[in-house]
C-alpha cells in the first residue's frame, strides 16, 4: 500500500468523526436498540440482536472503504471493536469483530480477523475489570480528561479507569498502525511517516469511540430520568391514597361504637363489612381498577352507613352496564360519598337520598355522578372546573385528594364539577377518558415530567461539553 497523504488522512479522520456520531445517532432513534442497550442481563439472543444492529451498518463500511477509491473513513472496524468489547463483552465483541473483518479478507487482508479478535479480547478484559459508570462517563473531550485527571492526581493519586481505558485505545491503535506499516497488504488501517499527523492518529481513535459513548449515555440517563419520573407519580398516588384511608377509617369506627352497646349484632355485622374493606385497602391496589371492582367497594362502605343512618338514609343507583368493565381510578368514589352523607345528608333531620349514576358520553367518555338531596352548599363554594383547577375551602379533604389523583392521573383530559343549591342538594360530576381493564394507563402529566427530564439532560450534556 502507498503512503497516504496528510491532508488526506487529517480529512479521512475528520469524516471518521462525523460517521460515528450518525451511525451512533441513527441507532440511537430505534426504540429496539436502546432496550437491548440498556438492558442489564441480556440473553444470547439479545446480545447477537445487539451486537448485529450495531455490525451490520459498519461492516457494510468496510466492504465500501477496500472497494471504492478514497473512501478510507467507512472503516470504523477499529473502534466498532473496542466498542463492542467494552460493552458486550470479549466474546461477543470477537464474534463482531469477526464480521468487521469478513470484507477485509475478502480483499486479502488477512491480519484484519486475528487483530479485530485481539482488540475485542483486550477491550472485554477491561469492560468486564472497570465500573460500567467509568465506562458510560468516558468522555470523548480527552484534554478535559487528561487535565481533570492532572488535577485530580495532585490532590490525591489514584487510578483513573477513564485515563487507563484512553492511554489503552490510544496505544493499541499505535499498534495497528505499526502493523499496517509492515504489512501494508495484509492489514490496513491509518499511518503517517509524519510523526505529528500519526499522533492525531492515534488522538482521533479515543474520541470515535468515546462519541457513541457520549450519545448513547444521554439516552441512558433520559430513561433513567423517565424511570425516576414514574416511580416520584407512583409514590404521589400512594401518599394520596393512603391520605385517603385513615380519614375513611376513623369515620368507619366512630360509627360502629356509637352501635356497640345498644345493638351489638348490627356492630358485629359492620365489622365484618370494615374487614372487608380494610382487607381491600391493605392489599396492593393498582392505580386503576375495573368500575365494577369499585362499585363493589363502595357497597360495603354504604353498607355500614346504611345502618348507621337506618331509614334516614336511601341509596339509588342507576349503572349502565356498558361503564362496569371501564377501568377507573381506585377509591375515587367512597370519599365523595362520603362527602355527601358527612355535609349534605347527616346536618339535615329528615336524612336523603344518595344517588350513584354511570353513562357512556357520546363522545366517548366516563361520566360518573354522585348526587344528594341534602342541605347543599354556599353558592361561594360551588365549584366547577377542570381538575387542574383550584379547590376552594369547605369542599373536604376527600373532595381535594379526588381532584389531585385525577390531575395526576388524566391531567387537562379529565374533569370534575361541583353543582350544589342549598337546601337542594349537591352533585359531583366526574368526566375521564374510557380505559379498558387491563389497559396499561400512564398519567398524561407524565409528558410534563419526561419534559422537565429532557431538558435536565440538556443541562447536563452542555456542562459535560463545556467541561
Amino acid at each position: 500500500m502507498t503512503q497516504i497523504d496528510p491532508k488526506l488522512i487529517l480529512i479521512t479522520l475528520l469524516v471518521e468523526l462525523g460517521v460515528a456520531a450518525a451511525v451512533s445517532s441513527s441507532l440511537a432513534r430505534s426504540k429496539t436498540f436502546k432496550n437491548l442497550l440498556l438492558t442489564q442481563h441480556r440473553t444470547p439472543r439479545q446480545t447477537v440482536a445487539l451486537v448485529a444492529m450495531i455490525c451490520i451498518p459498519l461492516t457494510l463500511g468496510v466492504w465500501v472503504r477496500a472497494t471504492v477509491p478514497n473512501f478510507l473513513a467507512a472503516d470504523l472496524s477499529f473502534e466498532t471493536t473496542m466498542l463492542l468489547g467494552i460493552l458486550v463483552g470479549p466474546v461477543a465483541a470477537m464474534a463482531g469483530g469477526a464480521a468487521l473483518a469478513i470484507p477485509a479478507i475478502l480483499h486479502h487482508e488477512f491480519w484484519a480477523l486475528p487483530v479485530n479478535l485481539a482488540i475485542a479480547a483486550v477491550a472485554g478484559a477491561f469492560g468486564r475489570f472497570a465500573d460500567p459508570e467509568d465506562v458510560w462517563s468516558f468522555s470523548p473531550m480527552i484534554d478535559l480528561s487528561i487535565y481533570r485527571w492532572v488535577t485530580r492526581n495532585l490532590r490525591r493519586p489514584h487510578l483513573d479507569r477513564q485515563i487507563l481505558l484512553l492511554v489503552m485505545i490510544a496505544a493499541m491503535q499505535f499498534g495497528t498502525s505499526m502493523i499496517s506499516r509492515f504489512n501494508p497488504r495484509r492489514y490496513f488501517d491509518l499511518r503517517s511517516n509524519e510523526w505529528w499527523v500519526q499522533l492525531l492518529i492515534c488522538a482521533c481513535a479515543p474520541v470515535i469511540v468515546g462519541i457513541p459513548l457520549k450519545i448513547w449515555n444521554a439516552i441512558r440517563i433520559e430513561r433513567k430520568l423517565e424511570e425516576q419520573g414514574r416511580l416520584l407519580l407512583e409514590a404521589r398516588l400512594d401518599a394520596l391514597q393512603r391520605q385517603i384511608n385513615p380519614h375513611f377509617l376513623f369515620n368507619t369506627l366512630n360509627s360502629i361504637a356509637s352501635l356497640v352497646r345498644s345493638q351489638p349484632e348490627l356492630s358485629r355485622e359492620m365489622i365484618v363489612k370494615l374487614a372487608n374493606i380494610l382487607r381491600a385497602l391493605l392489599k396492593d391496589r393498582e392505580a386503576f381498577v375495573p368500575f365494577s371492582e369499585e362499585l363493589a367497594f363502595t357497597d360495603d362502605y354504604l353498607d355500614i352507613e346504611v345502618v348507621r343512618f337506618g331509614e334516614k338514609l336511601k341509596v339509588v343507583k342507576e349503572i349502565a352496564e356498558d361503564t362496569l368493565h371501564v377501568v377507573v381510578p381506585g377509591m375515587v368514589l367512597q370519599p365523595l360519598i362520603e362527602n355527601s352523607l358527612k355535609h349534605g345528608l347527616e346536618p339535615r333531620i329528615s336524612g336523603g337520598t344518595v344517588t350513584l349514576r354511570s353513562r357512556i358520553t357520546a363522545k366517548g367518555m366516563l361520566l360518573v355522578e354522585v348526587e344528594d338531596d341534602g342541605v347543599g352548599m354556599a353558592p361561594e363554594r360551588n365549584d366547577a372546573s377542570p381538575v387542574s383547577g383550584l379547590v376552594r375551602p369547605g369542599t373536604g379533604i376527600g373532595m381535594r385528594n379526588v381532584r389531585e389523583r385525577m390531575e395526576v392521573l388524566y391531567g387537562s383530559l379529565a374533569s370534575v364539577e361541583i353543582n350544589s343549591r342549598p337546601g337542594r342538594g349537591t352533585k359531583v360530576t366526574l368526566l375521564m377518558p374510557i380505559l379498558e381493564a387491563g389497559a396499561e394507563a400512564w398519567p398524561q402529566n407524565g409528558r410534563e415530567v419526561f419534559e422537565a427530564a429532557r431538558h435536565l439532560l440538556d443541562d447536563a450534556v452542555r456542562v459535560v461539553t463545556r467541561g
